[in-house]
């Protein structure tokens, strides 16, 4: 219950929870690789997470106030993340990156940090997988996101 509650800037892989999940998510990312509960996401107004939706019927159990879910793109390039975690602080923008990149890393971290049998699975199978999760994005996060771009891009085009 209420796993990822306030958070705002931790990284986080879990294989399941209950109700409230990402409530209030002011940033971070968050990686769920089983059921969620209900109400996911109400109040989420920042960072990301990727919900393994096995069953098709995480829409219902979201809370779609805040937030607009989408599928993970197949995307064969790497990102310049490389590993999304770097001493302590994590820094990335979460529009025009590797989606599939980023979910493949943290599966990874989780498989060598925990031996789970549940990551080992996921990436054993990653084509079967990766239709299955669906990325979680606050819409008011997507739109500072896209404002900070379009500034840094203004910026580059006047040097």
């Amino acid at each position: 219950e209420r796993f990822a509650v306030r958070n705002s800037g931790a990284i986080a892989v879990v294989e399941g929870l209950g109700d409230h999940g990402c409530e209030y998510m002011t940033g971070g990312l968050v990686v769920v690789l089983g059921q969620t509960g209900r109400n996911f996401a109400a109040g989420m107004s920042g960072g990301i997470a990727y919900v393994l939706d096995e069953d098709g019927g995480f829409e219902h159990r979201c809370n779609l106030a805040m937030v607009q879910l989408e599928p993970v793109p197949d995307e064969a390039a790497a990102s310049d993340l490389g590993e999304v975690e770097t001493h302590g602080r994590v820094h990335f923008n979460h529009l025009g990156k590797a989606d599939e990149q980023v979910l493949r890393d943290m599966v990874s971290a989780h498989l060598r940090y925990t031996n789970s049998v549940r990551a080992q699975a996921i990436l054993n199978n990653w084509a079967h997988y990766l239709p299955k999760f669906v990325k979680v994005m606050p819409t008011e996060y997507r739109r500072a996101l896209q404002e900070v771009a379009a500034e840094q891009t203004k910026q580059l085009e006047a040097v």
